[in-house]
């Protein structure tokens, strides 16, 4: 199954981040862009591609470790920018570098439990929430953004979009590893599901 770890945010801050996209979504171009589904707005800490079964046992273990050594802290979501032309993302303010450490404890997790990984980049977090249509879709990494290449539309409107926008607090309390499913071959607009298949509280 094709899995990573992430971070999601309380239905409050999302909330609040929709009616900002909703906004964004009305400027002229907007519908050049392929926007995300506020269901699957996440900070992705660790992506781990497809896992074999068998390791599955061993990557619980190290995440749920991972989980047990990093504290509960308090971020909001704020501000934002882009890959290039090809995402737009959401960015946060408070403990960011906590959720970096985090980050980089479920890489390593990930990493001992057996499951391949890309080499090592630094953390940037972000929350995915527009793609350009010209290239095929593709889960974004958390260390150094999508491999698409080229958008026909400009996406400086909308990071200008994002400059003020500020969430309320809220605490990140739980490591969760999410399992995505793929669109369904040849249907327009269709778009990954994201399905949490376990979490573990932080600092326990």
């Amino acid at each position: 199954m094709r899995l990573f770890a992430a971070v999601l945010p309380p239905e409050a801050a999302v909330a609040e981040l929709a009616a900002r996209v909703k906004a964004l979504r009305a400027l002229p171009g907007a519908d050049g862009l392929r926007w995300t589904e506020r269901e699957g707005w996440h900070f992705t800490l660790a992506f781990f591609g497809e896992v074999a079964e068998d390791v599955l046992p061993e990557l619980h273990t190290r995440l749920a470790r991972a989980a047990h050594r990093h504290h509960p802290h308090e971020l909001r979501l704020a501000g934002g920018g882009r890959f290039d032309d090809r995402v737009v993302w959401v960015g946060v303010d408070g403990d960011s570098e906590a959720l970096r450490r985090l980050a980089d404890s479920a890489e390593a997790g990930g990493r001992r439990a057996g499951v391949p990984m890309d080499r090592h980049r630094p953390y940037h977090p972000h929350l995915t929430i527009a793609r350009a249509r010209a290239r095929s879709a593709r889960h974004d990494s958390p260390r150094h953004g999508s491999q698409r290449h080229g958008s026909a539309t400009s996406l400086a409107p909308y990071v200008d979009g994002l400059t003020d926008f500020a969430g309320r607090e809220w605490t990140v309390s739980e490591l969760s590893l999410v399992r995505s499913h793929p669109p369904a071959p040849g249907v327009p607009g269709q778009q990954p599901r994201y399905e949490v298949v376990a979490a573990w509280p932080l600092g326990h």
